[in-house]
């Protein structure tokens, strides 16, 4: 009887883990288009892609945390008082988005 439950138990995190890392790559996914489709570009650059007006993010995921890349994008200057970058007009999920493609750079 124990065997059974581990097996229910270990085929239950498995699936778990699979629909997480799917969701996870879906929110990758996303932010990666709203990084072009809201014209972060327009002041930042990752790899060759954009223009070097504001910080390069080709591997901000090395510096920032996702937590506290969500924290800055929800509000630039709560976090860095004079901060240059606009408040963005994302909503929740979009912003959690965004943070999860640039949490990738590295």
């Amino acid at each position: 009887m124990r065997t059974v439950w581990m097996l229910i138990l270990g085929a239950s995190l498995a699936l778990a883990t699979a629909v997480w890392a799917q969701s996870g790559a879906k929110a990758v996914d996303q932010g990666k288009d709203l990084f072009f489709s809201q014209g972060c570009y327009g002041c930042h650059r990752i790899g060759k892609a954009g223009t070097p007006i504001a910080w390069d993010l080709s591997t901000i995921g090395r510096k920032y945390t996702e937590d506290q890349l969500t924290q800055w994008l929800r509000g630039p200057s709560a976090q860095k008082p004079g901060a240059h970058m606009p408040r963005l007009a994302l909503v929740d999920e979009e912003i959690r988005a965004l943070a999860a493609y640039l949490a990738t750079l590295r």
